[in-house]
């Protein structure tokens, strides 16, 4: 920049950052709650949507069920009670909830008022997850977006997920946008991109990217692929090829957010790896944890910036950033009534932020 130009810009006024009011308002979708093993027969709290639930899984179908936390007749909490059948017993005067959220039973009453009924909230468990649904309109699940099936954690040349709950001070948009922030990834996560590209479909927006690492990956010829994909607003599985200690290595990443609040959400964060056939359990075991290690340190290199900065509804682009306003765009259909959804939110689109070898060509030299 010149001199000349620097001082014709220093005439113009500060550009205004913008901030929207925003009502209490949470994504519709599929939101992961944690692991299979997260949820057993004792109940356990979920302080999600602005709001408190309870899960448990029923000593009979040996299902889990998620019902609104707080039982209506008096305020007992249902995460201090216990399971009964398929039921939850409140603590407080042992009033029994159904799966379905119906009172089944008052140990001192003899009719049940028809009042007694409480939300229960559809669960998916699927891939080793347990997913619940939140739809602000109140809708069943949209049978076209429920994740899909993970063969790889169903077969036993996988390791099961490696999870941890990492708190976030912000909005859960703040995180979708990394789908599409190729800047960053130099600055916040020491990579070199090689080549980045998006997509978008309905439901789903994918990341394409290929690039180095410092710590994930070694050498010149560490390259990483990653192929990152977002089905509805919170769950993204990312599938990652690359070198580790010297060894071809393919991974999942689950990075899916659950909103406590409209100031909080909850990353779970997971890893699971193929596994060396010519390693023990021992072995396959230690190797899934180190990359956990790394993938943690990694990711709180966003952690930190999450925590610290502003929200902002107009960002200031320039011609190298990825296209942040397009996967806000995709993103603000599920904060849309479903009957108001226009097509530009949903049509088939690419954007190449970075033109350069693609996530087949490397994985096919990487032997994947």
């Amino acid at each position: 920049m010149t001199a000349a130009e620097k001082a014709i810009r220093a005439k113009r006024d500060p550009y205004v950052i913008r901030a929207d009011e925003r009502e209490e308002r949470y994504a519709r979708g599929w939101y992961v709650i944690g692991a299979t093993n997260s949820v057993n027969l004792k109940p356990r709290a979920l302080n999600v949507f602005g709001t408190k639930l309870v899960a448990y899984r029923g000593k009979e179908d040996g299902e889990v069920h998620i019902l609104d936390a707080y039982c209506p007749h008096m305020g007992g909490d249902l995460c201090g009670g216990e399971v009964k059948g398929n039921s939850v017993i409140c603590p407080f005067h042992l009033w029994s909830w159904g799966a379905d959220g119906v009172c089944d039973d008052i140990p001192y009453a003899n009719k049940i008022p028809d009042k007694a009924v409480i939300k229960s909230w559809p669960v998916l468990e699927k891939n080793g997850l347990i997913f619940v649904w939140q739809d602000p309109e109140g809708n069943p699940p949209i049978s076209e977006q429920e994740p899909q099936r993970m063969d790889d954690w169903y077969s036993e040349e996988w390791t099961d997920w490696e999870m941890e709950a990492i708190p976030i001070q912000s909005l859960g948009r703040e995180l979708v946008d990394n789908m599409a922030d190729m800047a960053h990834f130099g600055p916040i996560h020491y990579s070199s991109v090689k080549s980045f590209k998006n997509t978008m479909e309905g439901h789903q927006f994918v990341q394409y990217m290929v690039g180095g690492h410092e710590i994930l990956t070694e050498g010149d010829e560490g390259l990483i692929t990653s192929v990152a994909r977002y089905e509805g607003p919170a769950y993204m599985t990312t599938t990652m090829t690359g070198l580790m200690d010297g060894h071809p290595m393919k991974v999942h990443l689950l990075v899916s957010h659950v909103p406590t609040d409209m100031n909080q959400f909850i990353i779970n964060f997971g890893v699971m790896m193929q596994k060396d056939p010519k390693a023990s359990k021992a072995q396959n075991a230690a190797m899934v944890q180190e990359y956990m290690e790394r993938n943690i340190e990694s990711f709180h290199q966003d952690v930190a910036v999450w925590n610290n900065k502003c929200i902002i509804d107009n960002p200031l682009l320039c011609d190298g950033d990825g296209p942040i306003n397009l996967v806000r765009k995709w993103y603000s259909q599920f904060m849309t009534n479903v009957d108001d959804i226009q097509p530009g939110q949903v049509k088939s689109r690419e954007h190449v932020t970075v033109d350069g070898p693609s996530v087949e060509e490397v994985r096919a030299k990487q032997g994947f």
